[in-house]
This record gives C-alpha cells, structure tokens and sequence, in this order.
C-alpha cells in the first residue's frame, strides 16, 4: 500500500475514535466549569494532574519508545516485550509501595495536606496507566489500530459516564428520593460533599477498567526477563526519560508554577481559568496525538527504506496543512462556538488561546522532526532539546509571572507566550541539529508559507467587523475556502503523484 496512504489511514483510525472520545471527555469541562466546581476547585484538578503527567513520564522512563525500536531489531520480539513490561512492574511496585507509606508526609510536600488520599489514589492511577503503556505499544507495532483506538476509547467513555453518574444522576437521586429506602443504600456509596473526590475516582475506576481490558496481551505470553536486553534498552530509553521530562515540565510547569508562584489568595483561581481556556488547543493537541500514534511505529518501519527521508519530508508537507487548517478553524470560530464550551467565570484566559494554539503547532511540527535522533539512535539529543526547551519555559514563567496581584493577568498570558517561546526554540533547534546529523529534505517554503497564510487570514477574521452573526460566520467559511483553494492548487501535481 502507498506509504502516505497507509500513515492517513491508520491516523484515521488511531484518530477517529480517540477525537470522538476525547471530545466527551472534553464535554466535561462544561460540566466542571458551568456552576460544579468553582476556579479554585478546577485549579486543584489541574495542579493534581500537572504533577501526575510528570510522574507519568518519570515511571515508564521511555521504555515505549525502547519497546519500538527494540521490535524493530530483535528477533526475539516476545523477549522485548516480557522484558520491558516486567522492567515497568518492578519499578512500578516500587514506587506504589512508597507512595501508600507516605501519604501524609507526600501531601505537605505539595502543599495540599487536607488531601492525603489524593495521593493513594493516583498513585494507583499511575501505576495502571503504566502497566497498561507496553501492552498498548504492542498493539501499535502490531498494527492493530482498532483494537487499540477501542480500547482507548472505552477509557474515556468509562471516564466521562463515571463523572456524570457521580456528579449529576447521583445528586439527583439523593435529592428526590431522599426519605426512600433506596437512598439510605446510596448513601452508603455515596458522599454528597465530594466533588473533586469523584472526578479522581472516576479515573481511577477507567484506568482499572483499561488495564483489565489489556490483560489477553499479557496472559498468553511466556515470560522472560533478559538482562543483557533491558541494559541496552535502557541505555537507549534514558536519554529519552530526560527528553520526556523536559517535554512534561514544558507542558505542565506552567500551571504548576502559576500556583506556587502567584498570591495565594488568588493562585488556585487563576490555575483553573487558565486551564479552562487552555482546553480550547484540544482540537489540535487531538489531531498531533492520533498522528503520533500512527505516526511512531509506521516511521520506525520505513527506516530502512531507500527512499525514507523523501517519505518523511513529505509527511511534513501533509502534517504542517492539517495543523495549519485546524488552528485557522478553530480560532475563526472562537467567539462563535469553543468560548462557549467553558462557563462564563473563566472566559478571562480567552487571550491565551491563539497563542497557547501556534505553540502547540510548532510542538506538533517537532514532534515530526524529532524522528531523526530515533531512528539512529541519537536519543541523547532529543534529551538536550527538550532541556533547553525546558529551562526556556522555566526560565520565562518565573520572569513573567507576578507575585503581585497588582498584575494577576500577565501571570497566566506569560505562561502562554514562556510555552509558546520555549516550543518555536526547540522546533528550530531540532530542525538545525537534525539536518546535521540525519538530513531530510523539507520544504521550508511550504513550512512557512501554510502557516503564516493560516496566521493572516485568522488576523483578517479577527480585523474585519461583521455586520451580523450570520455575516461573520459566512466570511470565516470565506477565509477557510481562500485557505483551502490555496492548498489545492499548490499541492494538486504532487497529490496526484506524491514522491
């Protein structure tokens, strides 16, 4: 099958069913922030889940992508994946064990200590979601796409169905049937005060549930553990636990440092307006994630090919329009659709969007051009870019977020510009290094001129006063079509016969 067509294909189907799941998963941010939790509740949420996508990255230490390459090259491929996933179990033990010892002693750390349980309850999120990571590579290099998007998906249905039975059918039965027999028996499962309590436990149930869903990958397997192996695949999986680190303090330090760092007063509030508006990106950040997936394995199986840095190159082409046409939709139809998606109390991020949306452009394109120190094994680099991308967003938040409240809204806009500065930087770098080391021959003309054409006619959109609802909405489908009709004609002789 062509090469292009088959990466589409399989993006379509890693793709389809994530984005319609996610986006239930993404309804219940009308949920939390239409009157069930206020700014300040929904800025614990984040924090929580800021520190546990760190911790996410810190236990599977790469061992993903060590699986990929490792199948790739070893014959004995049951041997990779018994000793990778038996690498995680140990490791994952360990940190479970710690974790229940000291709760308390954990709490205070984070300066959340009324929430101990928090911290038994994500460590066990944790260590399911790690257990289920190899299986779930399995799948991938496997090519099984359905059976891995179904299951994904039955995550986040279980998710989202956990959090609306917990915190919308169940308040309604205890209101109206609060002298029957049935509610004494809800009572008893139920806590009518918890409300953040509920959205962590309805993870946790959905990571149990995926992991269980996963086990037929792992009970018919002859289990082995070779040493030798898992040293080498260590050595490669490092340096890619550093690059992970990095990434995850890039995508997470943020929020993480807009709570530690602002007035306290305030600090929690601002957290859960910022992160409300910064799930605007989701369109983007769902398209980048389905074409990772597909992405990873299919350009690990095209390495050896002749002509594979054609394929790559072209690939960008593609990639750098999808995420070009996805940032130009969604922020010509801000104000008249995805605003609307999060409760008038934390719309005061709204400036953030666009410039939250370009930086996950660029992270997207970096994404795509970091498949170079894989496939030769230069992973320390990947490593060092992510570093330097790091210190940049660290380095930035702390400059640009106030302990004054005299200046509370520049806090949240310079973490928008601290993630946008920090991903242009470590697109670039990424680019200038791998041209070095494994050169691909990109279009920069293209790299450019879709996005800066996207770039411009969303300004247009923005510029231009409509006359009316209908008016405005018409004139963005206008600047979509100028878009659309520019791609075409460009990319029409190569779509037709694409190198």
């Amino acid at each position: 099958m062509n090469p292009f067509k088959r990466l589409a294909g399989q993006t379509a189907i890693y793709g389809i069913p994530n984005i319609l799941g996610r986006f239930l998963n993404y309804l219940l941010v009308p949920l939390y922030t239409y009157g069930i939790l206020t700014s300040q509740e929904y800025g614990v949420v984040n924090v929580y889940y800021s520190f546990t996508a760190l911790l996410l990255v810190i236990l599977t230490y790469g061992m993903e992508t060590a699986f990929f390459r490792f199948s790739e090259t070893e014959t004995d491929k049951q041997k990779v994946y018994s000793t990778g996933l038996l690498s995680l179990a140990i490791t994952s033990s360990l940190f479970l064990a710690l974790t229940n010892a000291f709760p308390q002693t954990i709490a205070r750390w984070i300066d959340y200590p009324q929430y101990p349980e928090f911290i038994r309850w994500f460590a066990w999120i944790l260590v399911f979601d790690v257990m289920a990571a190899i299986p779930f590579a399995r799948l991938r290099a496997m090519n099984r796409p359905i059976l891995f998007a179904t299951i994904k998906s039955i995550n986040i249905l279980a998710t989202v169905l956990l959090n609306l039975f917990f915190l919308l059918f169940m308040p309604w039965i205890t209101e109206h049937f609060e002298n029957s027999s049935l509610n004494v028996f809800l009572r008893l499962i139920y806590h009518p005060g918890w409300t953040i309590e509920y959205i962590f436990i309805s993870n946790l149930l959905a990571s149990l549930l995926t992991l269980a869903l996963l086990l037929p990958q792992v009970m018919h397997m002859k289990w082995t553990f070779d040493l030798k192996l898992w040293k080498r695949m260590l050595r490669y999986s490092i340096p890619l636990l550093f690059a992970g680190m990095a990434g995850i303090i890039n995508e997470t330090s943020d929020r993480i440092l807009l709570r530690y760092l602002l007035p306290s007063d305030i600090a929690e509030s601002q957290v859960g307006i910022y992160s409300a508006c910064y799930k605007i990106a989701i369109l983007m950040v769902l398209f980048i994630q389905a074409y990772r997936f597909a992405a990873e394995p299919f350009f690990f199986s095209q390495m050896k090919k002749e002509d594979a840095r054609l394929i790559y190159a072209r690939i960008m082409d593609y990639f750098i329009i999808a995420v070009s046409l996805i940032f130009l939709i969604t922020m010509l139809f801000l104000d008249y659709v995805f605003i609307y998606l999060i409760g008038p109390e934390f719309r005061a991020a709204r400036n953030v969007i666009p410039v939250l949306m370009l930086a996950k452009l660029f992270l997207g394109i970096y994404y795509n051009l970091s498949i170079w120190y894989k496939v030769t094994g230069k992973t320390q680099w990947g490593a060092f870019i992510m570093l330097i991308g790091a210190l940049v967003s660290l380095g930035l938040n702390f400059y640009w977020i106030p302990k004054s409240p005299d200046h509370m809204i520049f806090g949240y806009l310079g973490s928008a510009w601290a993630t946008f500065f920090s991903y242009s930087l470590m697109m670039v770098i990424g680019y200038l290094i791998g041209q070095k080391y494994y050169p691909v021959p990109y279009n920069l003309k293209k790299f450019f001129g879709y996005i800066s054409l996207a770039v411009l006619l969303y300004l247009i959109g923005h510029w231009v006063p409509a006359g009316n609802l209908f008016l405005g909405i018409g004139f963005n489908f206008l600047l979509i079509g100028i878009f659309a009709a520019v791609v075409w004609i460009i990319e029409k002789p190569p779509l037709s016969n694409p190198r």
